[in-house]
This record gives structure tokens, sequence and C-alpha cells, in this order.
């Protein structure tokens, strides 16, 4: 279960990362923060949503969710962690719908990449 549990919390920060990232960028630039612009950051964002686009759209399941999916298949109790974070992260709706939904965040993030530009240096130097 710890295995698990440990997959499942992983699978949290990516979704939060992902997801917070957008709104970090945006408050970051807003708030003139230059971390928000770092090239490594903005670039690792980026390829975490297009990766969550990509397996989308070949209909994949994510890895983290298999590999949790068959730890979970050896143990017989639900954890709390398992519990609030499953309710957290996985809906029901119809897969096509996140597809959507997926890429048009996706574009969203491309946007910014060039609305926000990263920096691909410390601009102080």
């Amino acid at each position: 279960m710890l295995l698990a549990n440990t997959i499942l919390i992983i699978h949290f920060l990516f979704v939060l990362f992902v997801v917070g990232g957008l709104p970090v960028i945006w408050i970051g630039a807003w708030l003139r923060s230059n971390f928000v612009r770092n090239i490594w950051f903005r670039t690792a964002h980026l390829a975490a949503i297009l990766f969550v686009v990509g397996e989308s759209l070949l209909g994949m399941i994510c890895p983290l969710t298999t590999w949790e999916d068959k730890l979970r298949q050896l143990e017989t109790c639900d954890s709390f962690i398992q519990r609030w974070l499953h309710r957290i992260l996985f809906y029901d709706f119809p897969e096509g719908m996140l597809t959507i939904v997926y890429v048009l965040f996706a574009l969203l993030v491309v946007a910014t990449f060039f609305l926000i530009p990263p920096y691909r240096r410390n601009p102080r130097i």
C-alpha cells in the first residue's frame, strides 16, 4: 500500500505542477518574478502538458495510473490518502471531453510560452 500511495502522491504532484503551473506563471509575470521565466521550469511545464495531450490523443492510460492500479490489486483496504487523492484526480467524464480540455489547456500553455517568454539565461547577468 505504501508504494501505491507514493505513486498516487507523485501523480497528484504532477497534476498540480501541470494545472497550477499556469496560474503561477501568469501571477509571477505580473509580480515580475524571474523564476517564472526560467527556461527549465517553463520547458518542463510545457513538456508535461504535451505528454498528457499525447497520451490522451493516443488513447493511452497514464503509466502512473496503470502502475498504481496494479499495486492496488494486491491490497484489500483503502487508505485515507487513496480515498481523497482519487476524488481529486479522477473524474467520470467521457474520454473525448477530457482530450478536448487537455488540448485547450495545452494551447493556453503554448500561448503563454510566447506571451510570457522564458529567458534562456539569467537576465541579470
